[in-house]
């Protein structure tokens, strides 16, 4: 008899998708993978105002799933955070085979905390959730996905990162020219915020992030301050200076005036295991995911 493995998996975005884009890269189900993504991408464009479509919301959810059929995909409904908190179609759940394996991706809101609760044994997430929740804050910088597991403290939680999936996008030191100009360092790096005093812009959940990446020594004169409500995260740096925010290409900080300094971190989607309840079926999907073929900044040797 086929075993049956569940790992919990973001209900949306780009982890999800970063998700199914390995799943079909292993299986070869790739029909699979683009019609999930397809239609969370409609959603998506719905929920925005982007698209519109005569269909109830409960018309559309009914013609996406397949109740019947565990290898086609299932979806439910969220409340969503705009205005009258209207209901948004996610992914819920598909089962797809590899190696033996029967693997069932299950949505969940957070996977890192349902991992971390011992529902499951694998999961996915952003590694920004790694590091705001459990990785311990030092003095020295973090500068590895090695560090990261090692600042897990083990009486905290069971759960390690394996790897990464290669969807980076990175925590970037950015800033004025005045700021980079008149600042501590010649290049906008570490050094230059170890060695820095004043003001430094970020997003509200990335305080313990960016201290745990940049260390707690060099927080010392520094003052963390944040975006107004509703404000674009680049131009309140450019206001202040100097500040950290994600970024892709850097097009939108550059036509704010801003250069770009360090990567500090990648903001991957990771896989993710509690180490206690591994098995040799999670041993199995941990292969699947863990190809070296694949590039990501978050491999664990």
């Amino acid at each position: 008899m086929t075993e049956t493995l569940r790992v919990a998996v973001p209900r949306k975005g780009r982890p999800l998708e970063a998700v199914l884009d390995r799943i079909a890269a292993g299986t070869g189900d790739t029909e699979l993978a683009d019609s999930i993504a397809s239609t969370l991408r409609y959603e998506k464009a719905i929920a925005k105002g982007k698209q519109t479509d005569e269909r109830d919301v409960y018309d559309r959810l009914a013609a996406y799933s397949t109740l019947s059929d565990a290898g086609q995909p299932d979806y439910t409904l969220l409340r969503d955070d705009r205005a009258g908190m209207p209901r948004r179609i996610v992914f819920d759940s598909v089962t797809v085979e590899t190696d033996g394996v029967d693997v069932q991706l299950i949505g969940r809101e957070e996977p890192f905390r349902a991992v971390r609760t011992h529902d499951f044994a694998l999961g996915f997430d952003s590694a920004d959730l790694v590091l705001e929740e459990v990785v311990g804050l030092r003095e020295e910088p973090l500068a590895s996905i090695d560090d990261l597991n090692a600042r897990i403290d083990p009486k905290d939680t069971d759960v390690r990162v394996v790897t990464g999936l290669g969807d980076t996008v990175y925590h970037t030191l950015m800033a004025t020219p005045e700021t980079r100009r008149e600042g501590p360092a010649d290049e906008l790096s570490r050094e230059f915020v170890a060695n820095y005093a004043g003001p430094l812009c970020i997003s509200p959940r990335y305080e313990r992030l960016v201290r745990a990446v940049l260390g707690t020594a060099a927080m010392e004169d520094v003052t963390f301050c944040y975006p107004d409500d509703g404000r674009e995260e680049e131009a309140a740096v450019a206001d202040v200076g100097l500040g950290v925010y994600l970024t892709v290409t850097g097009s939108t900080a550059r036509d704010h005036g801003l250069e770009l300094g360090e990567q500090l971190f990648p903001s991957e989607t990771v896989l993710m295991e509690n180490v206690v309840e591994t098995t040799q079926e999670a041993d199995a999907v941990k292969n699947l995911f863990a190809d070296a073929e694949f590039e990501t900044a978050l491999a664990v040797q």
